[in-house]
């Protein structure tokens, strides 16, 4: 029996899953789905379990169920290309005929001394759980900063504001202005919604430097004190992605083909974090590529040339809590509860595969 394995059931992943089995299979193909975990987290809502105004189960989305799939779980410690390989903890090796490797990113530190250790993630369900309880035991009047300030911080420091009014929160970021991708307008709408409640904003942080209980800035000699820290400041692929030594952009993330596949092996796709993509890293685009690669296998099955279409995306969606949110479609910025219903209806489709 040939083996189609999926490495990581997140957006990614799963997308070429269920694309898979919508339709026929070979009859000497099988499907195997390998992850952690017995679900797939929905990664973009994690700001919310770690400000505690969503429980888990509500941001868990079962996995398939089709005899055509096998679903293993475990931790997968390396990817043997030649031999056709998946390397799996405490499990013997896994042999593959196709192979995507769909296993997303972790947090990048940017040699920054003592920020692994002194802050804390949102990048897995596991972290996101342990940065909660953390965040969930400061004291009131406790100060936590958020390092970064592009979405993913701008929404954890938003949501925490609405779930503990007593906190001190802060921004840090090394830029002058938060979500510095976006657009000014939208800069300001955010910064304003900030101000209001009583986020502070700090802009044009060089940190070189976490201690337990205090962050160092290149600039100011003043230490600036946390009771917790979170990391939003950046990501890369997973340290599996790191280890491959095959050709990568800038940002670490391998270069694939027309197809997204390795241009050196054929058989093997990477979809979401861990490729080299012409736009960020996101789960509409992990998604995009999802269904390409589900396109691609019925053509090779089919003998025939795969032909794709460019990925489009639909635009970015971000909250302030729960009843505000901005957005942007295209190049039309968007603000206020628009937008945040629009956030809350693309979570309900994500639930029930829909997109």
């Amino acid at each position: 029996m040939k083996r189609f394995v999926i490495l990581g059931g997140g957006y990614g992943g799963l997308t070429v899953a269920h694309k898979l089995l919508e339709g026929e299979l070979p009859d000497d193909t099988v499907v195997v789905l390998i992850d952690r975990m017995p679900y797939q987290g929905l990664k973009t809502e994690y700001y919310a379990l770690v400000a505690g105004t969503s429980a888990d189960v509500e941001l868990r989305v079962a996995f398939p169920s089709d005899p055509r799939l096998i679903i293993m779980y475990g931790e997968v410690t390396d990817v043997d290309l030649d031999a056709k390989q998946v390397q799996m903890a405490g499990q013997d090796p896994l042999d593959y005929e196709w192979l995507v490797v769909a296993l997303g990113c972790t947090d990048k530190y940017h040699g920054i001394d003592g920020a692994e250790l002194y802050s804390h993630s949102i990048q897995t369900f596991s972290s996101s759980r342990r940065t909660y309880l953390a965040l969930n035991d400061v004291k009131p009047y406790g100060q936590v900063n958020i390092v970064g300030g592009g979405l993913s911080g701008v929404e954890v420091a938003s949501e925490l504001r609405e779930s503990r009014p007593d906190l001190n929160i802060r921004i840090i970021d090394r830029g002058p202005s938060i979500l510095s991708a976006f657009p000014g307008k939208l800069q300001e709408f955010v910064s304003s919604w900030f101000i209001e409640h009583e986020v502070e904003m700090r802009g044009h942080v060089s940190l070189h430097k976490l201690e337990e209980g205090a962050l160092y800035d290149l600039n100011n000699s003043v230490p600036i004190l946390s009771d917790v820290t979170v990391w939003t400041a950046g990501i890369q692929p997973v340290p599996l992605v790191q280890r491959m030594n095959l050709p990568k952009d800038n940002q670490g993330r391998l270069i694939i083909n027309e197809y997204h596949q390795l241009p050196d092996y054929n058989e093997v796709f990477i979809v979401g974090d861990c490729a080299s993509l012409p736009f960020s890293p996101s789960a509409q685009a992990a998604e995009g590529q999802g269904e390409q690669v589900a396109e691609v296998m019925r053509a090779i099955w089919a003998d025939k040339t795969p032909k794709l279409g460019k990925i489009k995306l639909k635009g970015v969606l971000g909250s302030l809590g729960k009843k505000s949110g901005f957005g942007l479609m295209g190049k039309t910025p968007m603000m206020g509860r628009i937008p945040r219903v629009m956030k809350s209806g693309v979570l309900w489709m994500s639930k029930r595969h829909f997109g």
